[in-house]
C-alpha cells in the first residue's frame, strides 16, 4: 500500500484539515439553542431512540451564551490542553437548520465572522433543510468551508424506524442532491453495533454511500446513554453491545470497503461518562484507536482495499 494519508492507513479528518488549511484545528462544539422535530412533537416527543437529553451536543457551549461567547470558552477549553490558531465551528446540539432563517443566518454569521474560525460544520437533518437554507449556506461558503453534516445513521427502513429516524431514504437523498448542486460539502453520521444490525446490514450502509455524493462519513459506535429509550431495551436485554473486538473489526471492514476519496471524521466517539451505560470499553477512546490503528496493521488493511464502484444489493431495497 502507498501511504497517501501520512501515518494512518485511511483519509482521516486531520489528515484532510493539514492538506486543506496547512495546520492543525480544531472543533469548537456551540449550541444555537435549537431543538428537534423529533422532540417539539411535530415528529415525536423523545427524539431518536439514542438521544441524549442534550440533543448529541453534551460537549457543547451553554446555549445562553452568545455564539462568540461559546466559541472563546470552547477556545479556553481547549487552550489548557494543547495549542491550536484556528478552528472549526461546529454546531453540535439538536439540529441546527431548525429555525427561522434569519436567525440561523444571523448565529452562522457571527461564527464565520470570528477571525479564529476557519469553517463551520452544522449538523442537522435532511428533512429540516429547504431551499432558502441552503441558498443561504451557499452564500457563506462563498466566505468560508461550510460543510452540512447529516445523520443518516442506516439505509434500512426497519432499522430507521427502531430508532424513530422519522424520514425516508428518498428525503436524504434529495437533501444530498440539493446541497451538493449549491456545492456544499456533506459528512454523513452512521452507527454501528444498531439493534438487528450486522456486518451484512452495514456494509450495505456503506456501499450506498459510496454511490452518493458525499465526502466525508463518521463511523460512529453505538452508546447506549442514560436516560433515553435505547436504554430501556438493553437494559430489558432485547438487544447486546459490540464486544471492542468486534467493534474494531466491522470499523475495518466499513474502511476498507469505503471509498478512498471519502474523508473519515470519524471511527469512534466517547460518550459523556456521567451517561454511558455502554459499552463501558468505549470511555478509553485513545486506547480504542490505538488498538484500530494496530489491528489494521497487523491485517495489512487500508481505506479502500476492497472499494468497487458496482451493482449492490442495497439497491433492491
Amino acid at each position: 500500500m502507498i501511504k497517501k494519508w501520512g501515518e494512518k492507513p485511511y483519509y482521516s479528518f486531520s489528515y484532510m484539515l493539514k492538506e486543506r488549511f496547512g495546520e492543525k484545528i480544531y472543533k469548537l462544539a456551540l449550541n444555537g439553542g435549537m431543538s428537534c422535530p423529533n422532540r417539539d412533537g411535530t415528529l415525536g416527543h423523545r427524539g431518536c431512540i439514542f438521544c441524549s437529553m442534550g440533543g448529541s451536543g453534551d460537549f457543547a457551549g451553554n446555549a445562553a451564551d452568545s455564539i462568540t461567547a461559546q466559541i472563546e470558552s470552547q477556545k479556553q477549553l481547549i487552550s489548557q490542553k494543547r495549542h491550536a490558531g484556528k478552528y472549526i465551528a461546529y454546531f453540535q446540539a439538536y439540529t441546527n437548520t431548525y429555525a427561522p432563517l434569519p436567525y440561523l443566518e444571523r448565529i452562522f454569521t457571527e461564527a464565520l465572522n470570528h477571525p479564529d474560525i476557519a469553517a463551520i460544520s452544522i449538523g442537522t437533518r435532511p428533512d429540516c433543510l429547504d431551499s432558502d437554507i441552503i441558498q443561504m449556506l451557499s452564500c457563506l461558503n462563498a466566505q468560508k468551508p461550510v460543510w452540512v453534516e447529516l445523520g443518516l445513521q442506516t439505509i434500512h427502513p426497519q432499522t430507521a424506524a427502531y430508532i424513530r429516524r422519522g424520514y425516508d431514504l428518498a428525503c436524504f437523498e434529495q437533501a444530498v442532491s440539493m446541497l451538493r448542486q449549491h456545492n456544499l460539502e456533506v459528512i454523513v453520521h452512521t452507527i454501528i453495533g444498531l439493534p438487528g444490525e450486522g456486518r451484512k446490514e452495514l456494509l450495505e450502509t456503506i456501499d450506498y454511500l459510496n454511490h452518493a455524493d458525499i465526502q466525508g462519513i463518521k463511523l460512529q459506535l453505538l452508546h447506549v446513554l442514560k436516560d433515553t429509550d435505547l436504554a430501556t431495551d438493553y437494559l430489558n436485554g432485547k438487544f447486546e453491545v459490540l464486544t471492542k473486538e468486534d467493534y474494531l473489526q466491522l470499523v475495518i471492514d466499513c474502511l476498507e470497503h469505503l471509498s478512498p476519496e471519502i474523508v473519515i471524521h470519524r471511527v469512534t466517539g466517547d460518550g459523556p461518562k456521567n451517561l454511558l451505560i455502554a459499552p463501558t470499553w468505549s470511555s478509553a477512546k485513545r486506547s480504542v484507536l490505538n488498538d484500530l490503528h494496530r489491528k489494521m496493521k497487523e491485517e495489512n488493511a487500508w481505506q479502500g482495499k476492497h472499494y468497487a464502484m458496482e451493482e449492490t444489493s442495497w439497491q433492491n431495497l
